[in-house]
């Protein structure tokens, strides 16, 4: 049995760190400084998480500029606070590398509506179409891919095609969707979407303008069209970011995961921030995948150095092309 402190290890890793009991005196934040020193790792966390372990990451971003970071870093563990296919493309690109997720259970649903199997069918039906992957999926479809983008380069990386190219866009329609409008391509797109993105009301958005006429709406493009129709800007989570420190209004109906929020507090502490109301019960607008990570796990995870990602080499390999293809593109594009 694989004990360490008394904990056996391989149970700690069965129950996702949930039981393991933590010393309530102990100081996490001074904790996992201390480790990722000791330890050589790096804590990339997204701007969907917690507030917590945005403070003390060491690179908070979306998905693209997650993906450059963890191409570039010289660390030996890397962290990843978000969720699984984000970690799966931290490997992808770092073979030798420890990659670790607090949470194995922070899965994405987004991902979970493009089945690889159903995907390889749809592919095979339309040979002549070239395929970009939105990075929001799991590695078997990024092996089917040529190209992987993100929200923040799709539009770029579409318009460097040529008109004539046959497109499939996989796996987030509303995505596709934007950029068929906004490039005037025909892309033949796959039927998935994020939950978070889609439960937006518009009706609900409407009054709330209605009662903040000052305030700029701004959305995320995985958002339905009807949203976006009303949006006064749309852009990845990190042009909204920037958008909103560099914009002079003081108020904005901001329709994406509520995450962002926070950073943009931070960056812009006079100015006003309001979550979209989603079209339920609730008042908020979270993703139960990222939210699952905690300061608590990630603690435990740097501590055992588990759950840790692991991947067949044959898929990694078949994985990496369209990731190497969209990071190098990035750089063409100036995206960096």
């Amino acid at each position: 049995m694989d004990v360490e402190n008394g904990i056996d290890l391989k149970e700690i890793e069965r129950v996702g760190y949930h039981d393991a009991e933590i010393d309530p005196a102990l100081d996490l934040f001074a904790e996992i400084e201390k480790m990722k020193k000791e330890k050589n790792a790096i804590l990339l966390a997204h701007y969907y998480q917690e507030p917590d372990i945005q403070d003390i990451a060491d690179y908070i971003g979306d998905s693209l500029g997650l993906a450059q970071q963890a191409e570039r870093t010289n660390a030996d563990i890397i962290v990843f606070a978000g969720v699984h296919f984000m970690a799966e493309t931290a490997k992808i690109l770092n073979p030798s590398k420890k990659v670790l997720l607090p949470d194995l259970k922070a899965g994405c649903s987004l991902s979970d509506s493009c089945p690889p199997s159903l995907f390889m069918k749809f592919k095979e039906a339309h040979p002549d179409h070239l395929v970009i992957s939105y990075i929001n999926c799991s590695a078997g479809i990024k092996a089917l891919s040529d190209i992987i983008c993100t929200s923040s380069n799709a539009k770029a990386i579409v318009d460097s095609l040529p008109s004539e190219q046959k497109i499939i866009f996989a796996p987030d329609k509303n995505l596709g969707a934007y950029i068929n409008r906004s490039s005037g391509r025909d892309m033949l797109l796959w039927n998935g979407a994020c939950m978070v993105h889609e439960i937006f009301s518009l009706q609900k958005i409407t009054r709330l303008k209605e009662r903040h006429p000052e305030a700029k709406m701004i959305a995320h493009p995985e958002c339905e069209e009807a949203v976006l129709r009303i949006a006064d800007f749309i852009g990845s989570t990190t042009q909204l970011l920037k958008y909103t420190q560099t914009d002079k209004s003081k108020t904005y109906i901001v329709a994406t995961e509520t995450g962002i929020l926070y950073q943009m507090q931070q960056a812009s502490p006079g100015k006003t921030f309001i979550a979209a109301p989603p079209d339920n019960a609730c008042a908020c607008n979270d993703c139960p995948h990222m939210k699952l990570n905690t300061l608590e796990k990630l603690y435990l995870c740097m501590k055992y150095e588990l759950p840790e990602i692991t991947m067949e080499e044959e898929l990694r390999l078949s994985a990496k092309k369209p990731i190497d293809r969209m990071l190098e593109l990035s750089r063409q594009f100036g995206l960096v």
